[in-house]
């Protein structure tokens, strides 16, 4: 019999130790030890972002171009391709350090005019949650009512909350202590009840009036962060907010990678796990936070793309990327949360907002629902983009939409200095005549890295100012040291090392314009294909919503430059945040949003782009800046003088 040998790794500056075993990765440990390195293709050594010094210990570290000669004689490995010998110690210098506490969790926009009301749901929804408390007086039973103590209470809850009496289930633990509960309480009791579809469950009883305690949790379960609200149920209040990355980014920087990872190393359950561990971590830092009990979260609901989805629930997601490209399920109804390892109340509901499709994800719907895309007039786009840049196109009449893989270029990876959205990463970029080049950072500190924002303005302002052409080729000869040329090729310096966190100058390499080319093109080709298979034309598009993380930060008139967004008026385009958690949080305080959710779900007709040849040679002619065609961009090709 084998006995597996343990080493120890002493990871500084936190000062964590972790036991790891033997021939588990120096990455595999610090994940072990709740360090987040920042290694952004999730293991595979091709990012070279994940840079640690081996200060003392014995490892097997495989070759890797990522680390030069210089670095390797100060002790640089790459932590995902360093197997653990022996006892370690390791340091995580700043720029790779993916620290949970630097993930931005912003105020969401102020809605204005009919956009708020219809956001907030004051208007089209009665004030109902999903799951609510009541409290109730009860007549006790005589010799000439003598009705059974299960069917008093439903005619309470009949009376009380106008819910029908043919619909109403009882969890059968709650039954059975019905009786003693209902006399020791002189039968003044609060009743918790769950909408179920089709039915309401009595989930509790509980002596007395503690109709107020009643909180629930609205979940954003993305494929890089995870964000919690607190949500006071009774009188439809945010109270507070708390987020994580994802931990399953270290089996894969994208959702198609954790499948892949998940298939080949029998790892279903695994991605489950840590999954759940994210969500009960942020309910736990809530309920902690505001003096609360886990008994006191009766509801949680989630909202996420497709693949989230599968893993929340632990639901089969291979057949999403095989053809014909099926998840699973669509529309999961309510489940007890504790069936999954949500720890709340125990008896309460996990709700997840529905799909549409294998790429179109329970995150669209909700955004769809936030700014009421289904009861406009006017012909709209909604657009969400990250690694995946989905859009909805439509009114209150009709909606189609599709899925784009942009790829992780817009979240730093495979950007040579790119980074994920964290204090110091590059977020506005400006290039003078001079081609001086001035930098805003996250936090206003040095530059670590550059992130999505900052990387759409700097390559906007590089064509602006000339120093590539729309082909995103250097423009060689210009009279500036900024743009050298390297053994790998040509790269233009953004930030000298000494102005820098960094040990190396902060630079865009011609491979990593390509990319970023390559991305836009996937979500501009996507919002054309999609525009002109309903016989449409740009002009047709009254409103514009941005949504998520990254495009409440993108510069539009940058994004109009560079052929990300078609040329539209900017005032036509409206930021609307985190449209994911806003629709969760509107199913949760209201059970008729939740409704609509899934009515709009139904509704939208989802196109793949797949094994669409117009989408493919859009795609070829958006591999331009802006575009082959200028004449797409006539307000571009005035500001670039073409």
């Amino acid at each position: 019999m084998t006995v597996n040998s343990y080493y120890k790794v002493h990871f500084l500056p936190g000062d964590v130790t972790v036991e790891i075993e033997k021939g588990k990765t120096v990455l595999d440990a610090s994940y072990k030890g709740d360090l987040f390195i920042n290694a952004l293709c999730g293991g595979d050594g091709t990012c070279g972002k994940c840079k640690v010094v081996l200060s003392t210990g014995k490892v097997d570290s495989m070759p890797t171009t990522h680390i030069s000669e210089a670095e390797a004689k100060q002790g640089y490995v790459l932590a995902c391709r360093t197997k653990v010998m022996g006892d370690l110690e390791v340091l995580i210098p700043e720029e790779s350090k993916l620290d949970k506490s630097q993930i931005l969790i912003s105020d969401y926009p102020q809605f204005s005019g009919s956009l708020a009301a219809a956001t907030l749901g004051l208007e089209q929804f009665e004030k109902k949650p999903l799951v609510r408390k009541i409290y109730l007086e009860l007549s006790p039973p005589s010799l000439d009512d003598c009705m059974a103590d299960y069917e008093r209470l439903c005619q309470g809850v009949m009376v009380h909350a106008n819910v029908p009496w043919e619909v109403l289930t009882i969890n059968l633990t709650v039954l059975k202590r019905l009786p003693t509960l209902l006399r020791d309480a002189h039968w003044k009791v609060t009743t918790t009840l769950g909408y179920r579809g089709s039915s309401v469950e009595i989930m509790e009883v509980q002596a007395g009036d503690v109709s107020a305690q009643n909180f629930g949790i609205a979940v954003d379960v993305g494929t890089t962060t995870v964000v919690a609200h607190l949500l006071d149920l009774s009188h439809a209040e945010t109270i507070d907010a708390e987020a994580t990355y994802n931990s399953q980014i270290k089996y894969g920087d994208d959702y198609i990678q954790r499948i892949i990872y998940a298939v080949e190393n029998n790892a279903m359950e695994i991605m489950q796990e840590v999954l759940i561990e994210d969500v009960n971590h942020l309910i736990s830092t809530l309920v902690k936070r505001n003096k609360l009990s886990i008994h006191d979260i009766n509801a949680v609901v989630c909202a996420g793309n497709t693949v989230m989805t599968h893993f929340l629930f632990g639901l089969d997601p291979t057949n999403i990327r095989r053809e014909p490209y099926l998840p699973s399920a669509s529309f999961v109804p309510p489940i007890k949360a504790d069936d999954v390892g949500i720890k709340i109340n125990s008896n309460g509901l996990l709700y997840t907002l529905p799909c549409v499709g294998a790429y179109v994800g329970g995150d669209i719907s909700s955004g769809v629902l936030a700014i009421r895309l289904d009861k406009v007039d006017a012909l709209s786009l909604l657009i969400d983009i990250g690694t995946n840049g989905e859009i909805v196109l439509g009114n209150k009449d009709w909606m189609v939409c599709c899925s784009a893989s942009a790829g992780p270029a817009f979240e730093g990876s495979g950007i040579s200095c790119g980074m994920r959205a964290a204090k110091g990463a590059i977020e506005k970029v400006a290039i003078t005549k001079n081609f001086d080049v001035v930098c805003k950072t996250i936090g206003n500190v040095q530059p670590s890295g550059i992130c999505g924002s900052g990387l759409l303005d700097c390559l906007a302002n590089l064509v602006r100012s000339g120093v590539i052409d729309r082909t995103g080729n250097f423009q060689k000869g210009l009279d500036t040291e900024r743009l050298r040329k390297t053994d790998n090729g040509y790269e233009f310096i953004l930030v000298d090392k000494d102005e820098s966190s960094m040990k190396k100058d902060i630079v865009i390499t011609q491979a990593d314009i390509q990319n970023l080319i390559r991305s836009k093109a996937a979500i501009y080709s996507a919002i054309s294909t999609l525009i002109e298979s309903m016989g449409m034309s740009v002009n047709d598009i009254e409103q514009v919503y941005l949504a998520g993380g990254f495009g409440n930060y993108l510069d539009i008139r940058s994004a109009i430059t560079i052929g990300m967004l078609p040329d539209i008026s900017i005032s036509k385009i409206q930021f609307v945040g985190n449209t994911s958690v806003i629709g969760a949080k509107m199913s949760l305080f209201y059970k008729d949003a939740y409704e609509v959710a899934r009515t709009i779900a139904s509704k939208m007709t989802y196109f793949d782009l797949m094994s669409n040849n117009k989408y493919m040679e859009e795609y070829i002619s958006a591999n331009f800046l802006p575009h082959t065609d200028i004449e797409k961009f006539p307000s571009v090709a005035e500001e670039l003088m073409v």
